[in-house]
């Protein structure tokens, strides 16, 4: 779908045209001319794309030595000219960057001529918090990134949207002039953290109400939704929702299934983090573009080796429009694997054919083994005894699971997920399974289904 393929209301016209362009100059972004910009860029033959990320990583890359005094110290010990890259392959010379060095000096990242930067942090859901500092062209690619794939759907800025989210980041900034511009852009903030049977109804009765053009938020919080009002034999099968954006947790089939019969729409996924960046889109051929024009996504195995295309690695960031504090080779912590193969919706933007997961989702089995947390999900997901679950790998030896019970929960169903983690990890290992009230979502709002403290 193409940007001109999408038919808006008069009210969104003037948002999308006139006071969001508007809103976007006061604050000194570009969002308006880059998303344009990215929406014929898009078009271009991979090895057009290639070469303009070489052009701005050769860029980034001297500023960096010139200015930064993290990477002109780094590039100095290392023998690394930015001057001899020829190709995106030279990258490979260049140092990860990992959350450690970040925190160890976070101002050292900072360039000599950078502009206004905005200080940022991540929720530190797998450890400790990371705080970083966000420039005004990287803002503005995050803005610009998003707003091209939401057109893709054919949703455009002032059409209606729930938003689904529980970071205390966004919910600290809900003032009153936030509120103002949120009411204006007809976006309404739900919050993902008490998702009580009585805030059920009410995020339920909101989104009749509301009945909005896009939901966005993470899948667990929307699958949640879904399951509630299809309990309830509330319909939201018709109200008008062209696609559910889903992002910051890992898309479970079972979700995406479930979100899109209920609501009655698509599903969109959408991967990217605060500190990484928004770096990619699915579209509606199902491809999950990376938003290459500003990004260079390498996948790496565990000798820091690249793995091919269609093997799993842990996901390398390289934020192209990072200039006033670079993230270069970042490593993100998360898997995932790259495609070699075109999308049949015939864009030029590289593809994700998986998103796996961060590190800490995967588990470590007795003999060494590495398994996906998948592999304990599916023991208790498929038992109808069970509303909600959390695993915890403590060490080789010991696994915890917290398990809501529903009706007919009893000591056969207690050692059959005994029994079916031990399967997995070894005979071995204590699996201590515990009943609970409710599973609490983590301070971000968001669901983790398998955490591990194992390292691998």
């Amino acid at each position: 779908m193409k940007a001109a393929d999408v038919r808006a209301s008069a009210y969104t016209r003037v948002m999308a045209g006139a006071l969001f362009p508007l809103h976007e100059r006061v604050r000194g972004f570009s969002s308006v001319a880059r998303r344009r910009a990215l929406e014929r860029s898009q078009w271009l033959p991979a090895d057009e794309i290639a070469a303009l990320q070489l052009s701005k990583l050769r860029d980034l890359l001297g500023r960096s030595a010139r200015d930064v005094p993290y990477y002109r110290e780094l590039f100095r010990s290392h023998g690394f000219d930015p001057g001899q890259v020829r190709e995106l392959s030279d990258l490979a010379r260049v140092p990860f960057l990992t959350k450690a060095a970040i925190r160890s000096d976070p101002l050292a990242l900072k360039s000599a001529h950078a502009g206004p930067l905005s200080r940022a942090n991540t929720g530190g859901s797998s450890g400790e918090p990371l705080i970083f500092y966000i420039g005004r062209d990287r803002k503005s690619h995050d803005v610009a990134a998003k707003w091209r794939a939401t057109r893709w759907w054919g949703v455009d800025i002032g059409d209606r949207e729930i938003v689904v989210w529980g970071s205390p980041i966004e919910l600290r900034a809900q003032d009153r002039l936030r509120a103002l511009r949120d009411r204006l852009f007809r976006s309404e903030l739900l919050p993902a953290f008490g998702m009580s049977e009585d805030a059920l109804d009410g995020f339920v009765a909101r989104i009749v109400r509301r009945r909005p053009r896009m939901l966005f938020g993470y899948p667990s919080a929307l699958a949640l939704i879904a399951r509630h009002a299809s309990a309830r034999s509330i319909p939201v099968d018709r109200l008008g929702i062209r696609v559910a954006f889903v992002t910051a947790e890992r898309l479970y089939d079972d979700q995406r299934k479930t979100i899109e019969s209920v609501f009655g729409c698509p599903v969109a996924n959408g991967y990217g983090s605060r500190d990484a960046g928004f770096i990619a889109h699915e579209c509606p051929a199902g491809g999950m573009h990376i938003s290459a024009e500003d990004i260079i996504v390498e996948t790496i195995g565990a000798d820091d080796r690249p793995t091919e295309p269609g093997v799993p690695g842990e996901i390398v960031v390289t934020h192209l429009a990072t200039g006033d504090y670079p993230f270069i080779r970042y490593r993100t912590g998360d898997i995932g694997a790259r495609d070699a193969r075109p999308c049949s919706c015939g864009r030029g933007l590289p593809l994700l054919t998986s998103i796996e997961g961060r590190s800490t989702d995967f588990v470590v089995a007795v003999d060494g083994t590495v398994l996906h947390g998948l592999a304990l999900i599916y023991v208790l997901r498929d038992l109808p005894t069970i509303s909600g679950f959390r695993i915890v790998q403590e060490t080789l030896t010991l696994t915890r699971v917290e398990v809501v019970p529903g009706a007919g929960y009893d000591d056969r169903v207690r050692d059959t997920i005994v029994a079916g983690v031990r399967a997995r990890l070894g005979a071995a290992v204590e699996v201590d399974v515990s009943e609970v009230t409710v599973i609490p979502p983590e301070r971000s709002g968001k669901y983790r289904y398998v955490i591990s403290k194992v390292g691998h």
